[in-house]
C-alpha cells in the first residue's frame, strides 16, 4: 500500500512539474504583455522572476491590437475556420462512411492513398498551388483561404475509425428497415459519432488556425488577412512593438487552448477509437 501511494504521489507529482513547464512560458507571454510597449525587456536581462508577473495590469497592448486590423484579422480567421470546418465535415463524412462500411475494389488502396498524401508537408506544394490558384482567379479571396484544408486526410481517418466501431447489425438492421445509407449515416451513425465529429473539426480548425505561409500567399489584401499575417506585419523594418506582438500571441493561443479544453472528453475519446482497425 505504501508503495502503491508513494508511486502514484511520484506520479502526480512529475504530471504537475509537466504541466508548470507547458504553461510557464504561455504564462510569461501573458506577463510581458500586460506591460507597455517594449518594457517587458528590463526584466529579461538577466532574467528575473518579475517577468513572470503582470504589474500594472495594463491593457494598452490589447486596447490597441482592438483599435486596429486585428479584430479584423480574428474574425477572418474564425470565419476561414468556420467555413472550413462546415465544408470540410462535409466532405469527410460520406467519404468516411464510405470507406468505413462498403466493400468495393481498391477500397484499401484509396485508403493508403489519402493518408500517403495527408501525411505530405503541405509547405512543400503551397508555392506551385498558389500560382495554380492565381490562375484559376481564387487568389486574395475566402475560396483560395478555405479550399486547401477541406480534404483532410487525418479528419477522414478519424471518421473512418471511429463509423468502423459501430456495430454492423445495427447499420444492416437500419438499412433493412429502408432507410438507406444516408438516412442510416445521417440518424444512426451520426449521433452516435459525435466525439469523432468534434475531434474531426479541431483537426480542420486548427489546420486553419495555425496556418501563415498559405494565408500569405493567397490573402494578399489587408480585408483578407488573416490574424497571424496582421500580427506578423506590427514587426516592420522601422518599428516593433513587441507589446502588442506579444498580447496578440497570446489571443491566438488561448482560443484553441479553450477550446480544446472545453471538448477535452470528446476529443480525447475521438483518439482513442483510432486504433488500427480493418
Amino acid at each position: 500500500m505504501r508503495r502503491k501511494r508513494g508511486a502514484t504521489i511520484l506520479l502526480t507529482t512529475a504530471a504537475a512539474l509537466v504541466a508548470v513547464s507547458v504553461f510557464l512560458p504561455l504564462w510569461w507571454v501573458f506577463a510581458s504583455s500586460m506591460r507597455p510597449g517594449n518594457t517587458y525587456v528590463e526584466n529579461m536581462t538577466p532574467l528575473s522572476w518579475l517577468a513572470f508577473i503582470p504589474v500594472g495590469g495594463d491593457f494598452s497592448n490589447y486596447s490597441a491590437l482592438g483599435s486596429g486590423a486585428f479584430l479584423l484579422g480574428l474574425f477572418n480567421s474564425f470565419l476561414v475556420a468556420g467555413l472550413t470546418i462546415l465544408v470540410g465535415l462535409a466532405i469527410a463524412i460520406p467519404a468516411a462512411y464510405a470507406l468505413a462500411t462498403m466493400e468495393f475494389r481498391g477500397r484499401g488502396i484509396i485508403f493508403s492513398f489519402i493518408i500517403m498524401v495527408a501525411m505530405i508537408p503541405f509547405d512543400a506544394i503551397a508555392i506551385p498551388l498558389s500560382s495554380l490558384f492565381q490562375g484559376w482567379g481564387l487568389s486574395d479571396s475566402y475560396a483560395g483561404l478555405v479550399l486547401p484544408a477541406l480534404a483532410n486526410g487525418f479528419a477522414i481517418f478519424v471518421l473512418r475509425q471511429f463509423f468502423m466501431g459501430v456495430p454492423g447489425e445495427l447499420i444492416d438492421a437500419a438499412e433493412v428497415d429502408g432507410l438507406g445509407r444516408f438516412g442510416t449515416l445521417w440518424r444512426i451513425v451520426l449521433p452516435l459519432s459525435k466525439p469523432a465529429l468534434i475531434g474531426a473539426g479541431m483537426m480542420l480548425f486548427l489546420s486553419q488556425w495555425q496556418a501563415y505561409l498559405w494565408p500569405l500567399l493567397i490573402g494578399t489584401s489587408p480585408e483578407r488577412q488573416l490574424a497571424p499575417i496582421v500580427l506578423a506585419n506590427l514587426s516592420t523594418a522601422f518599428t516593433v512593438d513587441l507589446g502588442q506582438i506579444l498580447a496578440g500571441s497570446f489571443v491566438l493561443s488561448v482560443i484553441p487552448m479553450v477550446l480544446l479544453l472545453f471538448f477535452q472528453k470528446q476529443y480525447t475519446e475521438s483518439l482513442s477509437t483510432t486504433g488500427l482497425k480493418g
